[in-house]
């Protein structure tokens, strides 16, 4: 399996430019992706991979958008573990004012949710399950992420009108996703 930042295929004898993967998934299996990039960027991508999976039929495709899904899920792992740049929490932050229809839904964190994710993709890249065992893994799998991304996308952080900076629901302050 490639590192973090690689952008290195596990099965080179299939690549993007292969007659068998149409023009748009040939276009986003050559996005690169590694630790570089910033929370909301590998989670726009690890979301476009899912969706294109969950519209895809071809086998070669599908098993593509698999490893690069996969390899996205490890890089946002890392992403997780890492301070929050000052830019990320500036786009979760609101204003004290317009805390009353934010708060986190859901009770799972955001590093289990990944795993389930991570977890699901393996299974399908195994290619063990019948077909309509495959459609609606693949579909769990896409309302997983996006539940994933919606979460980790929503706001986070209050500024009070002293200009400090706060959880939402008045938790103490962790700038780690």
């Amino acid at each position: 399996m490639a590192n973090a930042d690689s952008n290195t295929q596990a099965r080179p004898e299939i690549t993007p430019q292969d007659p068998a993967f149409a023009g748009n998934i040939a276009t986003l299996l050559e996005k690169p992706q590694g630790a570089a990039m910033d929370l909301f960027q590998v989670l726009d991508i690890c979301e476009q991979y899912a969706g294109s999976l969950i519209e895809n039929e071809n086998h070669t495709e599908s098993m593509a958008l698999c490893g690069r899904l996969l390899a996205g899920l490890e890089v946002l792992k890392s992403v997780l573990k890492a301070p929050m740049p000052d830019y990320l929490i500036e786009k979760l932050t609101i204003k004290e004012s317009e805390t009353g229809s934010y708060g986190n839904p859901i009770a799972t964190d955001s590093e289990t949710l990944c795993e389930y994710c991570a977890a699901l993709t393996i299974v399908l890249l195994n290619h063990q399950e019948s077909p309509e065992q495959k459609e609606q893994m693949t579909g769990l799998l896409y309302e997983l992420l996006v539940v994933l991304v919606e979460d980790l996308k929503a706001p986070r952080f209050v500024r009070t009108p002293e200009g400090e900076l706060k959880m939402i629901e008045g938790g103490a302050l962790n700038l780690v996703h």
